[in-house]
């Protein structure tokens, strides 16, 4: 009878979930329901659009789903593990191509002290050459290149032999830039301060072998060519550059300390005396990153030049150096030939549990095997780090000059942490086999059968399990010590462990498995980062001590004490030069963000802008908050910059902010934006800031999703409602822009990026009649309204979420969110890199056939007070700040000093060009950046995005109908409005 009972029960749900599916299907949306009769079909390939929104073909962004269903190195080598590894040595000259595609490709001669002929490759494009293969094997391969003037990031290219990529790794290949600082001599501010040196490129011939650019490789790459004629081709990602030749070789391995040591005894080679040459780090000769800047530390008296109250540039590396394959390398001269013991004073107080690893290399050579993985342990504080440890190792170093380099790598946890990621890769795939059959919220009470509706679950599960546990028993030997690191691989192991021994309890411990899923991610993000600071090198002979100055517990004390007193002195807020002459033009400027930006900003005004104009500028670093009780006690700056976009037309209303259309040259600088990124800044015919930055929506989308549920990128909405079946019968979910109140009380709400877009996109508006009324209760805005909460109501898509992690894990495949999110995810999601895009977002299909892709931007601008002393001098400032070429180095600088996960999203047009995207997401960000629409501030607008709010919640929770809520909420919107427009005497 129960089984009966249960078999009915089964018939009913599939019954009513069937209706449902046929209900929802056909709705589509309300404004979009036309759209179906235009005979718009979503197309077959990944793609951007034009200027008139119509739909390009878009190879480049096609072609990219090659590399994720590639096999990664590890498999690729295993397939040739009895391969032989020939002597010979080929070497392919760059100029001999037999094939180019794409432009910026010349041949050039003798180039910088390079004989023969050279091939300049630009930022896009492929080269393929022929090259004969005598005898069958593994080989290394390298690059000899010049690194050409480009954008200031790596290098990036991608290989294929044959026409095909030989592992996925192979698409993700780079090649270093080398950054010097602008100047020899530390400059110093007027309060005594050392000022950061700038980085600037110093290109040289490099050979590079074709290594991984994750680092999970201690080796360089090997590559299998079989006997016979192959084709080689590298293919553009970013930056140009100039190749002489690739060279198919076999790397030499390096001999043990021991046989070294023999060697050299048998030479006669003799130990150096009374020789100790001091190297301080700061003093890099070259470096492989611009984020590699030399440091001001002065949490301790052990590093040289030291004060306890000024700032002192001291060290290098920190925790900028942790990538693997950075390197720093330093010059030292040799007095005299003979044996030398080498150490550095370093702190290493960054990672617990497994160490800092640096390969060590003099002369571009590894000099014994020792070398090639130096462990630098954790330590809270600074101290002496002596290769080799009680018993020195000797290094022959002939009298001269020789480069020693320190190169960050992952060492002997590469091949642990690789195991990891491909774990945390397999669960998350299984997290989705088991969503699409439960979903995000499993009924507790219910039998899923998952071990059998997920044939291979257990199975993985117990692999994982296994990988895991051999993983954390493998640390604790290399630390030699158990610690977090160790620990959260086995409660992930733990709960594998209790998910295979008991299945039927998996659906209600999906959360904790999401949860230890998502740390795993975080753990293999962090334990890749090995940051190592250094102070100085020491090379010694080896009967001479080496010093150990402030290192002692007198010099804590003592270092301690000054700081403290010296605290009561110090003005923290003040950055760089002050001006204290009463009779120069001098401006204040008020900063809210880092104390790193300052610090740059503050740098370059030092460096360009008042050698050029003779203008001071007081750069101050403040809580923005307070601009307007300060401008109201008139203790306000004469410039305030990254600020929002609603606070410039609400100063101005009150006449505290200048308008800057007063300026003859306003109508030339105001070309250097898109008139979207002006119009917030418009109020009453006047212009009252310049904008900084411009951001804007993207659709995210995961490519090994799309392929594993034959999905095609969403062309328009009736796309996205197709879509969001199929999403919905796998349990998986779209993200639009979250709606969210505003984290601190009485902070201003924009209206929602994703009704700005559909109201754009459906010929809305916010306001009518110069801003006198909202226009949110005419027609377009009341179905616009209804569409954006139909997603919600009828397709129950969330409102707040964790768009990275979920975006990572796929429970997220396709997401509209803020294009900056992009540079998120490429630090953030190692694990997924190739296997994601961005394209612009979904569009409105118009009467003529073509996509209307509008979408509504924000960003942050700079303002000048009524009350500036000197506007002249001021708007010098603002011109100069907003200018193609400041905010070009401004840009790089960020990205140098924090990584491309600080890409700045400047809003000057000229200067957005020259930051470092890879190319073919560069021409998706330009696409929809044509398409940018400006939301306009008015007097009481910012009632807009919070009764927009209110109505949204309204019918998504409290289910009363969509135009009802509108039209309550638009009163509200139009009784501020009429009340702000009678104060200003409108």
């Amino acid at each position: 009878m129960t089984g009966k009972t249960s078999r009915f029960q089964l018939a009913k749900n599939i019954t009513l979930a069937a209706l449902a599916l046929l209900l929802m299907l056909p709705a589509g949306l309300n404004v979009q329901a036309n759209a179906s009769d235009q005979g718009v079909t979503a197309t077959k390939n990944v793609q951007t659009t034009d200027a008139a929104g119509q739909i390009p073909d878009d190879a480049a962004a096609a072609e990219g789903t090659a590399a994720f269903n590639q096999d990664k190195y590890a498999a690729y080598l295993a397939g040739h593990k009895d391969a032989a590894r020939p002597e010979q040595e080929i070497i392919i000259e760059a100029a001999d191509y037999s094939l180019a595609e794409g432009s910026g490709i010349s041949k050039l001669s003798d180039y910088e002290g390079m004989a023969g002929e050279s091939l300049l490759t630009g930022e896009s494009g492929k080269v393929e050459w022929t090259v004969t293969v005598a005898e069958a094997g593994l080989y290394n391969l390298s690059m000899l290149y010049y690194p050409v003037a480009g954008k200031s990031s790596a290098i990036e290219r991608a290989l294929y032999i044959d026409g095909e990529l030989p592992f996925r790794e192979a698409a993700f290949l780079q090649f270093d830039r080398i950054w010097v600082n602008q100047l020899d001599q530390l400059k110093r501010d007027n309060q005594g301060n050392d000022l950061r040196p700038r980085q600037i490129e110093q290109p040289r011939w490099s050979e590079k072998p074709f290594q991984d650019s994750d680092g999970y490789e201690n080796e360089p790459f090997l590559f299998y060519f079989s006997k016979g004629i192959h084709t080689v081709a590298l293919e553009s990602s970013r930056e140009p550059v100039i190749i002489r030749q690739l060279k198919l070789y076999k790397q030499p391995e390096p001999l043990s300390y021991e046989e070294l040591k023999k060697q050299l005894e048998a030479a006669g080679a003799q130990p150096a005396e009374n020789q100790l040459l001091v190297i301080e780090g700061e003093a890099a000769a070259a470096k492989s990153s611009p984020t590699l800047y030399p440091l001001s530390e002065r949490s301790s008296s052990a590093v040289q030049p030291y004060s306890a109250s000024k700032i002192r540039i001291n060290t290098i590396g920190g925790f900028n150096w942790r990538i693997p394959g950075q390197w720093i390398e330093w010059e030292i001269d040799v007095p005299e030939t003979g044996l030398y013991k080498m150490a550095f004073k370093t702190q290493q107080n960054f990672v617990r549990g497994i160490y800092s690893t640096r390969k060590l290399t003099i002369d571009g050579v590894v000099p014994f095997t020792e070398m090639a993985m130096v462990p630098f342990r954790y330590k809270s504080g600074y101290r002496l780090d002596v290769m080799g440890g009680d018993e020195p190792y000797l290094y022959h170093l002939e009298k001269g000059k020789h480069v020693v380099r320190l190169e960050a790598s992952l060492g002997e946890f590469a091949p642990l942490i690789r195991e990891v990621e491909e774990s945390l890769y397999n669960l998350n795939s299984m997290y989705r086999k088991i969503l699409m059959i439960t979903g995000t919220k499993p009924d507790e009470y219910r039998d899923y059968q998952l071990d059998k509706k997920v044939p291979d679950m257990l199975e993985v599960f117990g692999t994982e399990h296994d990988r895991l546990m051999g993983v954390a028993k493998r640390l604790v030997e290399l630390s030699g010590q158990s610690s977090d690191q160790e620990a959260l691989l086995k409660t992930m192991a733990q709960q594998l462990s209790e998910l295979i021994e008991d299945p039927d309890t998996i659906p209600r411990r999906l959360t904790a498995y999401k949860t230890n899923t998502g740390g795993l991610g975080t753990w293999v993000q962090q334990a890749r980062e090995q940051p190592l600071e250094i102070d100085a090198l020491y090379v010694a002979s080896p009967d001479m001590k080496l010093p150990k100055q402030g290192m002692g517990l007198g010099s804590k004390i003592k270092h301690e004490a000054a700081t403290f007193l010296a605290s009561f002195f110090t003005d923290y807020n003040q950055i760089g030069n002050v001006s204290e002459e009463a009779d120069q033009k001098s401006v204040t400027v008020w900063i809210g963000s880092g104390r790193d930006q300052a610090n740059t900003m503050k740098a370059m005004i030092d460096e360009t802008f008042t050698p050029e104009t003779g203008i001071n500028v007081n750069l101050k670093l403040v809580n923005m908050s307070t601009l307007l009780p300060a401008t109201l006690a008139g203790q306000g700056p004469d410039v305030a910059m990254q600020i929002g976009t609603d606070l410039p037309v609400n100063f101005a209303m009150r006449k505290a902010a200048a308008d800057l259309t007063q300026f003859a040259d306003f109508s030339e600088v105001e070309g250097r934006f898109r008139d979207s990124a002006m119009v917030p800044f418009r109020y009453d015919g006047g212009a009252y800031a310049l904008p900084e930055t411009q951001t804007f929506n993207m659709l995210f989308y995961r490519k090994d999703i799309l392929e594993e549920l034959h999905l095609e990128v969403p062309q328009t909405w009736q796309d996205v409602s197709t879509l969001l079946a199929v999403l919905s019968k796998n349990h998986m979910q779209f993200g639009l822009p979250v709606v969210v109140q505003s984290a601190v009380q009485g902070q201003n709400i924009p209206p929602n990026s994703m009704y700005a877009a559909l109201l754009f996109q459906n010929g809305g508006q916010f306001y009518r009649d110069g801003g006198e009324e909202s226009d949110l209760d005419s027609r377009t805005g009341i179905e616009t309204f209804k569409q954006w909460t139909e997603f919600y109501t009828d397709y129950k898509l969330e409102r707040e979420y964790d768009f990275a992690n979920r975006f990572r894990t796929g429970e997220m495949p396709f997401g509209i969110a803020d294009y900056t999110v992009y540079n998120q995810l490429s630090v953030f999601a190692p694990e997924i890199r190739g296997m994601w895009g961005f394209v612009p977002i979904p569009g409105t299909v118009k009467e003529d056939g073509t996509i209307d892709r509008t979408v509504s931007s924000g960003g942050s601008g700079v303002i000048m007070m009524e009350k500036a002393n000197d506007k002249d001098a001021s708007w010098a400032f603002m011109k100069w700040w907003t200018s193609e070429e400041t905010q070009t180095v401004f840009g790089r600088e960020m990205e140098g000093l924090m990584g491309a996960a600080a890409r700045y999203p400047t809003a000057n047009i000229k200067a957005l060009d020259s930051l470092p995207w890879p190319v073919a997401d560069y021409d998706n960000l330009k696409a929809q950046f044509e398409w940018a629409e400006g939301v306009p501030e008015v007097p009481g607008g910012y009632f807009t995005g919070r009764h927009l709010f209110n109505a949204f919640y309204k019918t998504v929770v409290g289910n009363v109908e969509a135009r009802e809520s509108i039209m309550d909420y638009v009163q509200y919107i139009q009784d501020e409005i009429s009340t702000k427009r009678k104060e200003f005497g409108l």
